[in-house]
């Protein structure tokens, strides 16, 4: 069931998806060469605990997996979500690093993600993470009272093949809210015009995930890495559905 939330509740919704935005910009200045991500987890967890909010991701149980351990996902290279944020994930020259926060706080969930760069890379690379940025902002730009579910899949499908990019099969966004994962799911392809319509006080977490040389995917455990192990992004943000313009709750320095 899709739910509408009201005047309190988007209050609550922005506090937690604002904490997702500072924990992101928090991380984001620690990215360089040698740190591990075990230290990005310890230190998003100290900042949760600073803003009496918890992590949405820790003890989140799926299917016969067991519950998950670390409290931000920290995804290199070529694996695209739910990554381990372990103390041997050391970041090197080169690298990328999906780091996806998910937090509760006052009964509310905030989720947002960011690929961020290690050092220098490969212009390829740097192409990779433009493109789904991109796909995220083209994304939002649907998110308007009437338009419908495909046309945010759409507009991310879109821009994926117009950069000879591939979207990560499976994966999708969601709706948001006193839990992490509600309805609707948001795809990253779709057709115009189909699926839930967009209502004022939905709010959605839109997340494109594009790989650079296969949709095809593996996963093992919690994680989902590229089938054919070349790189993969991931964008997400929050966005609450109004009369107007759309609302990004998880707005962060870069976003």
């Amino acid at each position: 069931m899709i739910t509408i939330k009201n005047v309190r509740e988007i209050k609550l919704m922005r506090e937690s998806n604002s904490l997702v935005a500072l924990i992101l910009d928090e991380l984001h200045d620690m990215i360089k060469p040698g740190v591990n991500a075990f230290d990005l987890n310890a230190r998003a967890e100290d900042i949760m605990k600073e803003h009496d909010a918890e992590s949405a991701f820790k003890g989140y149980e799926m299917d016969d997996l067991g519950p998950y351990e670390y409290s931000i996902c920290s995804s290199v290279n070529s694996e695209i979500v739910h990554g381990y944020s372990t103390k041997d994930k050391v970041l090197h020259d080169g690298d990328i690093i999906g780091i996806d926060v998910g937090i509760k706080m006052n009964g509310f969930c905030g989720d947002g993600a960011r690929t961020f760069v290690v050092g220098s890379i490969a212009r390829e690379v740097q192409s990779l993470l433009d493109c789904t940025k991109q796909a995220l902002e083209n994304a939002i730009t649907q998110c308007k009272p009437g338009n419908r579910v495909g046309d945010i899949s759409a507009a991310i499908e879109k821009t994926a093949m117009d950069n000879g990019l591939h979207v990560a099969e499976w994966l999708t966004g969601h709706g948001i809210g006193r839990t992490l994962h509600e309805d609707p799911m948001i795809p990253n392809v779709g057709k115009k015009g189909t699926g839930p319509m967009l209502k004022p006080g939905m709010t959605i977490s839109i997340e494109p995930m594009f790989n650079i040389g296969t949709s095809k995917t593996v996963e093992k455990e919690w994680v989902f890495y590229t089938m054919d192990g070349s790189p993969s992004a991931h964008f997400e943000n929050t966005v609450l559905i109004t009369e107007n313009e759309p609302e990004i709750l998880t707005k962060t320095r870069n976003s």
